[in-house]
């Protein structure tokens, strides 16, 4: 058990969230910011000066709270930082932005082929190559002579003054990494890419401690220790692994948040090869903590159902859940569905052209036909890696009842599982710190639906596949 308190520092694509945990692991305090898409002039970027007064604030607040004495940093996968004579060179690009893919047929052929690196091709600037490669095309000397950080990693040097770089965080769809070989790829080294990285370092490592800056500007201690830190959906699969109910069964987890990454460890190591997935269904080969091929697939589950439901994100009463499974049984009963895609270009039906359907009657609870949406999706993705045995759904949408009991319904054969928490990313990064996060109750098997949705099921995907 640790000494002290640790502060997790989560930078998610749509949230950047903060949360405070004491030496038991019990959650103190967590603070949370919108991530705005900025126009930097030639590109649109991520927004790592408003994150980073944002953080000095919140930082300041935790510092009050009680005895800080960690920082553990996690962060999306498509995000990459350049940085020279201790600065950032350029805003770090917004993954979404499709200028980034300006020269994308030039990029493509310079590749390692999918089996080699699990790293699908990808639109806009989801691969960290087409970042790269768009950055380099602009020719700045300073630029070519920076140190390449991923985005987790980032903020762990921001913090700490000290630069690396880390497996989970390269192996997530990058293009600059081998996870069967455990090395960069040969994009990587032919573009001189590789030896810019910063020093690959494990998760758990301490960094440093905190810079006399940060510790002036917040009120920590300046013997704060940073820690490395790791790519999100990687930390909930460090945490999920630990619960019992997994142990020797061919599981999954499915981290639901702005996207849905479902991560499966399976039984048999050659289950993992890249060659068995579907390279242009979003599926890839994630890597654990441990430097492992992981058979994963994706979908922006989260992204799509606030489209879809305009916005109706607030935390439901009750009864609202009771209305939504009503409304949802009502949907599946009518036929009413929804077809890919809101989010074109990722997910299992990525050259989707058909638009959403509306719901043929007026729902009291939108928000029920989009996670109905969003639980169709989540089930192929499901299937295109081999799920089959456990899924344990963590993240936001553990806590949608629509969600979790249609998925429970699509998937008769599968025991689908949740927590009693949406802290699965945070738990998974205090375990690099040593801290074994405070017990919770025992993980709890998923009702189906109570509706027939077999025939619903059979006609929404070929409407989904003729749609493609």
């Amino acid at each position: 058990m640790a000494d002290g308190w640790t502060i997790v520092l989560d930078i998610g694509k749509t949230l950047s969230k903060a949360t405070l945990w004491d030496e038991a692991g019990v959650g103190v305090a967590q603070r949370a910011r919108s991530n705005p898409r900025l126009n930097s002039g030639n590109s649109l970027a991520l927004d790592a000066e408003g994150i980073e007064r944002w953080l000095r604030g919140t930082l300041s607040e935790f510092a009050k709270l009680g005895p800080v004495t960690s920082i553990v940093p996690v962060a999306h996968g498509a995000g990459v930082a350049l940085i020279r004579k201790g600065r950032l060179e350029h805003a770090p690009l917004d993954y979404e932005w499709p200028g980034v893919g300006a020269d994308r047929a030039a990029y493509h052929r310079q590749r390692d082929p999918f089996a080699a690196t699990g790293s699908p091709t990808l639109p806009a600037g989801l691969n960290i190559g087409m970042q790269l490669h768009w950055l380099d095309s602009l020719r700045s000397t300073d630029f070519r002579g920076s140190q390449i950080l991923p985005w987790a990693q980032y903020w762990a040097w921001l913090l700490s003054g000290v630069s690396a770089s880390e497996v989970t965080s390269l192996g997530c769809h990058s293009d600059l990494w081998r996870p069967y070989d455990h090395r960069s790829s040969e994009l990587a080294v032919r573009r001189g890419w590789a030896e810019r990285l910063a020093p690959l370092t494990p998760a758990h490592t301490v960094l440093g401690t905190l810079e006399p800056e940060w510790a002036a500007a917040t009120g920590l201690s300046r013997r704060v220790q940073v820690y490395c830190g790791m790519h999100d959906s990687n930390a909930a699969l460090l945490h999920a692994r630990s619960h019992s109910a997994l142990e020797g069964r061919d599981s999954t987890i499915l981290s639901t948040g702005t996207w849905f990454v479902a991560m499966r460890t399976p039984l048999r190591t050659e289950a993992a090869r890249a060659a068995l997935l579907p390279e242009t269904r979003d599926c890839l080969v994630n890597v654990d903590v441990s430097g492992r091929p992981v058979p994963s697939s994706r979908c922006m589950g989260g992204r799509e159902s606030e489209i879809l439901a305009g916005m109706e994100t607030h935390a439901p009463a009750p009864d609202e859940d009771a209305g939504r499974l009503s409304s949802a049984i009502k949907a599946v009963e009518a036929g009413d569905m929804i077809l890919p895609t809101c989010a074109p270009g990722v997910g299992p039906f990525p050259n989707a052209k058909s638009p959403p359907l509306a719901a043929s009657q007026d729902f009291r609870h939108p928000m029920a036909l989009a996670h109905l949406y969003a639980a169709l999706l989540a089930d192929v993705s499901l299937d295109l890696i081999g799920s089959h045995d456990t899924v344990l759904v963590d993240g936001r949408f553990s806590t949608a009842p629509v969600f979790v009991q249609a998925l429970a319904n699509l998937r008769p054969t599968t025991q689908v599982l949740i927590g009693s928490d949406d802290n699965g990313v945070a738990h998974g990064a205090l375990r690099l710190a040593g801290i074994e996060p405070a017990a919770s109750t025992a993980l709890q098997r998923v009702a189906p639906l109570a509706a027939d949705m077999s025939e619903y099921r059979a006609r929404w995907r070929e409407a989904a596949e003729r749609a493609t």
